[in-house]
């Protein structure tokens, strides 16, 4: 655990929410999980045919509140503040060929037994290695700019920084780190979870393989069992797409890893071809 986790957590103890909105924060996140293209229209559906009067309304700001967006075009949920500066998308064609070239961030909803807080971690698109990560009680930026300055002052700079649309990641504290870093900011296209699709195949490898399996209580084991799987993750894990080697290797010996995007939100070319349907360890 690090301090700037520890304090956090202090500072700003974790909230109950109310009991039928966590559960339909749940039902959501798995849900998104399994079918990350889905979106407020498919997700009402979905909840409606599981007994939960809801209507679409509820569901997108339930969808935003978990930071949610559908892999294909569509409504967003990371909203930007009206004020801060947009970037393009810089990788669409990009060959990633080594460590550093690309990393990327996001921030994904981790349920405990009454509430839920926020995960963010940043990752390395050649090797998929996570080389940082933090967990906060509301979705600000603080926490996220802590998670980016870990990550450069462990592992130096990487040449561009992928990023969605979120007020987080374009508020000036967080570029201001980027542009004063020397980084060149690439942020995802509207609604275009697969832009970042490395973040969010984490995500549900880390649900599936630890969250969902542990079902956390408390912010503090919380801490204790991610810090171990991210160990392990790192460390441990056979990843299919790096040739059944782990990030550690990939990363620090600049070979089997590599990616590129080909397409807008369908297509994904990469050192091992993915089924984006799949769950099992293929997924990273």
């Amino acid at each position: 655990m690090t301090r700037s986790v520890v304090y956090d957590q202090k500072k700003r103890p974790q909230k109950e929410v109310d009991e039928f909105e966590c559960i339909l924060l749940n039902k959501l996140d798995e849900e998104y999980t399994r079918h990350p293209f889905y979106g407020s229209r498919r997700m009402t559906k979905y909840l409606c045919g599981c007994g939960y009067a809801v209507n679409r309304k509820r569901v997108q700001r339930l969808m935003q509140k978990l930071g949610l967006a559908g892999m294909a075009p569509g409504p967003n949920t990371s909203k930007p503040h009206p004020q801060h500066k947009l970037y393009p998308y810089l990788l669409r064609g990009l060959d990633i060929i080594r460590p550093n070239q690309v990393w990327s961030t996001d921030i994904t909803y981790i349920r405990l037994l009454h509430g839920f807080v926020y995960l963010v971690a940043i990752i390395d698109w050649y090797s998929r290695k996570v080389l940082a990560w933090r967990l906060s009680n509301t979705m600000d930026a603080g926490f996220c700019v802590d998670c980016l300055e870990e990550a450069i002052k462990n592992f130096g700079v990487s040449e561009i920084f992928n990023t969605d649309q979120g007020s987080q990641f374009t508020s000036d504290s967080f570029t201001g780190v980027l542009i004063q870093s020397g980084i060149t900011i690439s942020m995802d296209g509207r609604g275009r979870a697969l832009d970042n699709i490395f973040v969010e195949r984490l995500w549900r490898t880390v649900k599936y393989e630890d969250v969902y399996l542990k079902g956390y209580e408390s912010m503090p084991d919380l801490l204790l069992g991610l810090t171990h799987y991210f160990l392990f993750y790192n460390e441990e894990r056979l990843h299919q797409s790096l040739g059944y080697t782990t990030p550690d290797v990939v990363y620090q010996t600049g070979t089997g890893g590599g990616a590129m995007i080909v397409d807008k939100f369908n297509e994904l070319t990469e050192t091992c071809v993915i089924e984006l349907s799949n769950v099992s360890e293929s997924l990273c």
